[in-house]
């Protein structure tokens, strides 16, 4: 039922092929046939010829109401748009000598997002000297994912990226 060559279909007299195979909107085939007996075919049946196969030789039309299938379209696409959910996702800066309270309390943050469904990328910043020791970043970050292994997975693994150390976490999959 998509019209592949454009979004708007060709409907009735803008169908100006020579020969069309032509469908009922209950399935039935009724054959190929000129573009002007299919248009009276349809006339006859008070529905609309529209053309759902331009590519196919020849090109596949069908008989049924237009109006009505314009509506349903709309409807199941703004259905669709309804139950779509867009994931966001949610920095946290640690540093590398960030204090157990403070550790806790972005690990609490960082649980939230994840509970509303949100990616979380935590990421430590290197400054001067801390560009020396990597391993307790490397460290902070595993701590990090320890803390919060029960609500989420890790999806991206600590990884030093210039100054900046960055890791993915992801919810776990709800049951």
């Amino acid at each position: 039922m998509f019209c592949i060559s454009t979004k708007e279909c060709q409907i009735n007299e803008a169908i100006r092929d020579k020969e069309i195979r032509v469908i009922l909107d209950t399935g039935e085939q009724l054959g190929i046939m000129s573009a002007k007996d299919a248009l009276k075919e349809a006339q006859k049946r008070e529905l609309d010829l529209v053309k759902i196969a331009p590519q196919a030789t020849p090109p596949v039309c069908k008989i049924m109401n237009y109006g009505k299938y314009k509506f349903d379209q709309a409807k199941r696409e703004k259905e669709n748009r309804k139950n779509q959910r867009i994931v966001e996702i949610k920095e946290i800066r640690l540093s590398l000598n960030i204090d157990t309270h403070d550790f806790e309390t972005k690990a609490k943050h960082a649980e939230r997002f994840l509970k509303d469904g949100n990616k979380v990328k935590v990421s430590i910043r290197f400054r001067g000297r801390e560009m020396a020791h990597p391993e307790i970043g490397i460290a902070s970050m595993e701590k990090f994912a320890q803390r919060c292994e029960e609500f989420a997975t890790v999806e991206k693994a600590a990884k030093l990226e210039g100054r900046q150390m960055l890791m993915f976490l992801s919810p776990k999959a709800s049951k």
